[in-house]
């Protein structure tokens, strides 16, 4: 069960409140994913909805359990919180500034101090019964301190810098919640499908059956993947690609689900069902990103679990010792107080996981898929990367460059009739290719046999063929046409490699990171590939397993590798490297489901593209982990020593929070350059 909560202010308040969810009887597995405003869990009891909203309200005033039309209700109280902020500064401005009896100022003082920090106070007592000691605690203490001791600016002033800093964090949040979620909703509400009779009808996407014909008009979206079979147009790929310059597509070419129709009409003969369009495993990528967690994530989530509780202690420390060396109970008090505000753990709970999530997004923005923060980092530690050769690096459409007819009876056509014969049943490019090349109809045959990495046996005219590859001494990618023993011909195909090839191994090498060639393909043809575009090593005639014990061999804790493939035999390798990369495109289900990060539009630059923001979002989390622990330990030292007041303390809570989550967003609008060549 999934619904939305929305309300939560902080990650240390969602994983408090995750705590006690998972704690109500007949709860299971409860997760919050405080960046993407959802809840997740697990329940045979139908009522236990009911049980957890009540939960949530006791703990969490704030938080709402909703849904999509009761969303205005919450604005409406985040309205009235603002509302009362404002008017508990006035109050308190009045109170300083404004000659009053005693009682009035007490009146007015509290009701101030009430007014912008009543949900802290509330979250803090209701907390603290269950056992839960948070910031909300160190607050609200540093506040009821200051006034027992007759420092009434500086509790004012703590709770109303505290209140002013959740409004400003809330407002950093939500604008990465909002960037991401614009991911999620690129999927068009329907599709033109056109019926048999010829009429028009919309459907929602996911009623779209298989090779049915859909029409897309100029400025709609394409809900499914498929192939223009009629019609030529300019489309917008930014939300799949990032690329903002339209491409041009015709008749015959492929077209992914997302993309939005610029001018024209096309038709489209859909090639995937809606849930196995690109842009539904966008969708479900970007849904599961945020639940696998860097390990520097995971470390900061369980440091802060204990860190307020240590903190409390620490401050009772120095609150003894100022007590014992100055012998004045009210600057022990104070100084103890500065500890307790200083000390907040706002600034590592929110901006570590706000700066990974940021880093998702941006990736996420040009069409690179990243299944985690966990994954996202390992990108910034590969030291090799290896490669499959077709569909990764090559275009993986062959095209026929030559026939060769080895018997005198024969012509080309013949040649090309009996290898189409053999391959029809098969899903190999060069099958793929040789059938696209023969235009006649293609005979039944009798006692087809795939031959394990040769290729196929069968029976035709009562007369037996072989198709594929029987010679090893062959440097070209060909296809041999056996009679009985009786070799009749070959056919020589050729595999595009891709322009964005080059770029991506020489950007690779400017990064320092080796590049290898595994493939299956003949060495030689392998090791001409490899030196075309500039591989450091090259291995050819390699079965699937082969491919997997190279990288089991190679890899160790200096050296990590990644590799990129795209077929189902690539799979077992993709799960075993440091981080596997699949192509989006022509990337076979399997070997999306195991890699760690998929390229949207098949591009193998993307994969500089990943590893330079991966880089970046490491670089922001260590800035934001050594500034904030930096500015708390001088301020520490300086509040124990009486050199700094409460203010200053309150400013290198809320302030250096404030700051390191703006530092985190710019991880966000991050942009990979690229050189020109």
């Amino acid at each position: 069960m999934k619904v939305r909560i929305e309300g939560l202010d902080c990650p240390n308040c969602a994983r408090a409140l995750e705590n006690e969810i998972n704690k109500i009887e007949g709860v299971k597995n409860a997760k919050i994913d405080f960046l993407k405003s959802s809840l997740t869990y697990e329940s045979d009891d139908i009522n236990i909805l009911d049980k957890i909203k009540s939960l949530t309200k006791r703990l969490e005033p704030d938080a709402r359990i909703i849904h999509k039309e009761t969303s205005k209700q919450v604005n409406k109280k985040s309205i009235i919180d603002l509302i009362l902020l404002c008017v508990g500064l006035i109050i308190g401005v009045i109170v300083f500034f404004v000659k009053m009896p005693t009682w009035t100022f007490w009146t007015l003082y509290s009701l101030s101090a009430l007014l912008m920090g009543y949900n802290t106070y509330y979250k803090a007592v209701t907390l603290l019964f269950r056992g839960i000691i948070n910031e909300n605690l160190l607050v609200t203490i540093s506040v009821v301190g200051a006034s027992i001791i007759s420092e009434h600016m500086e509790g004012l002033m703590v709770i109303a810098l505290y209140s002013i800093g959740k409004v400003f964090e809330n407002i950093a949040v939500n604008k990465s919640r909002k960037s991401i979620e614009a991911l999620a909703k690129i999927q068009p509400d329907f599709a033109v499908i056109l019926n048999s009779d010829g009429k028009e009808e919309r459907v929602k996407p996911e009623e779209v059956p298989l090779d049915s014909i859909i029409i897309v008009k100029a400025g709609e979206k394409v809900a499914i993947d498929g192939k223009i079979i009629e019609g030529s147009s300019s489309i917008d790929m930014q939300s799949l690609t990032g690329e903002s310059v339209p491409v041009n597509v015709k008749t015959g070419d492929e077209i992914l689900s997302g993309s939005i129709v610029l001018d024209g009409v096309i038709k489209i003969k859909t090639t995937n069902l809606s849930s196995e369009s690109t842009i539904t495993k966008i969708q479900n990528l970007v849904e599961t990103a945020a639940k696998n967690k860097s390990k520097t994530e995971t470390f900061i989530s369980k440091l802060t679990k204990w860190y307020t509780l240590a903190v409390v202690g620490l401050a009772l420390i120095v609150w003894g010792i100022v007590w014992a060396v100055t012998k004045n109970f009210d600057t022990a008090v104070y100084r103890g107080l500065i500890f307790l505000v200083i000390s907040c753990p706002c600034a590592f709970a929110i901006s570590v996981p706000l700066s990974y999530f940021s880093g998702l997004g941006n990736a996420s923005k040009h069409g690179i898929l990243i299944k985690g923060s966990n994954y996202l980092d390992a990108c910034a530690n590969l030291s090799t990367i290896a490669f499959d050769k077709t569909g990764t690096l090559t275009t993986g459409q062959f095209t026929i460059e030559e026939i060769k007819v080895l018997n005198d009876k024969l012509t080309d056509n013949d040649i090309l009739h009996l290898c189409a014969l053999g391959e029809q049943y098969s899903l190999h490019p060069l099958a793929k290719a040789i059938c696209d090349a023969y235009n006649g109809n293609l005979e039944k045959i009798s006692a087809f046999k795939e031959v394990a990495g040769k290729g196929v046996e069968f029976k035709f005219h009562n007369n037996r063929y072989f198709v594929g590859r029987k010679s090893k001494a062959l440097e070209s990618t060909c296809v041999e046409l056996f009679e009985n023993e009786e070799k009749l011909g070959e056919i020589i195909l050729s595999d595009t490699i891709k322009t964005s090839s080059f770029s991506a191994i020489n950007a690779l090498k400017e990064m320092k990171v080796n590049t290898v060639l595994l493939s299956g393909d003949n060495e030689k043809i392998v090791s001409k590939v490899a030196k075309d575009i500039n591989i450091d090593e090259s291995f050819g005639k390699l079965l699937p397993e082969d491919k997997y014990n190279w990288i089991n061999n190679h890899k160790s804790k200096t050296q990590r590798i990644g590799y990129v493939g795209d077929g189902i035999n690539d799979a077992p390798s993709l799960s075993l490297a440091y981080v596997g990369f699949s192509m989006g495109i022509n990337g076979s289900p399997a070997s999306i489901e195991a890699s760690d990060v998929v390229l949207v539009d098949d591009n193998p630059e993307k994969i500089t593209s990943a590893i330079k923001i991966s880089k970046f979002t490491r670089k922001i989390v260590i800035e934001n982990i050594a500034f904030s622990a930096i500015v708390k330990v001088v301020f520490l030292a300086l509040g124990a020593f009486g050199i700094t007041g409460m203010l200053w303390a309150v400013f290198a809570d809320v302030g250096v929070t404030l700051l390191a989550i703006l530092n985190s967003l710019r991880a966000l609008k991050y942009k990979a350059k690229k050189k020109n060549k």
